[in-house]
């Protein structure tokens, strides 16, 4: 096996096994929902193949793809149809090419927000540590090209949130890796619900610019361990 084909093979495992923690948060029901893993050293990415229930997915299943989205011919997977969001992946790889995962969730209370076309304001500890500020909202983009790949791209370069929520569809998160996209997943629905809890309550207090910078600066920097992939 070489080199290529060793990445290939742990990249598939790790994107396989963080569906579960879709499942496990519940981001997502039925078949929606997708992650990607960009293969480290090389221009592919592993996504969830089309309409495959979380249940049967295996490893073997994702569909190793190239940078413009097309199916490698030849690779395990490569019969079925990759993810109907495959394109706005591809794209995100190619023009952010620090990134090295994408996820994406129709969970309640981002897709909520998503649906409101209202950022998340930044008025919780836990959003000025994982996104640096709001969650930022991207235009609307209709699945089929990769309209919602430039709307994400578009709204998150030169942002500090790894998450966007597109306008009237739901959250997409990007990270180091695919582990760290999930991540992101996970806190965006959290945070989410958060604030839309607050908002029952009455006006949500935004915190201080000063005060964000300063919690995102010691989280992505001091909290955790020194190895970590993503503090």
């Amino acid at each position: 096996m070489t080199g290529n084909d060793t990445a290939v093979a742990e990249t598939r495992a790790e994107v396989a096994r963080l569906h579960d923690e879709l499942v496990r948060a519940g981001l997502v029901v039925w078949t929606g929902g997708n992650v990607s893993g960009r293969v480290p050293g090389t221009d592919r990415f592993v996504i969830k193949p089309s309409g495959v229930s979380y249940d049967d997915l295996r490893p073997e299943h994702l569909v190793l793809c190239d940078l413009d989205g097309r199916p490698v011919p030849g690779a395990p997977g490569s019969e079925r149809a990759p993810s109907s969001d495959t394109a706005a992946h591809a794209y995100v790889y190619r023009n952010m090419p620090d990134v090295g995962g994408v996820a994406h969730t129709h969970s309640t209370y981002a897709v909520a927000w998503a649906a409101r076309g209202e950022e998340i304001p930044c008025a919780i500890t836990a959003m000025a540590d994982e996104f640096g500020g709001p969650v930022p909202v991207g235009p609307l983009a209709v699945i089929g090209d990769d309209s919602i790949g430039q709307g994400i791209v578009e709204t998150l370069r030169g942002h500090r949130s790894r998450a966007v929520l597109m306008r009237g569809h739901g959250p997409f998160t990007i990270g180091v890796s695919a582990r760290d996209a999930v991540k992101a997943a996970v806190m965006v629905e959290d945070v989410a619900r958060s604030v839309h809890a607050a908002k029952q309550m009455g006006p949500v207090q935004p915190l201080p610019a000063e005060l964000i910078d300063r919690l995102y600066d010691r989280y992505q920097k001091v909290y955790g361990q020194a190895d970590d992939e993503r503090r």
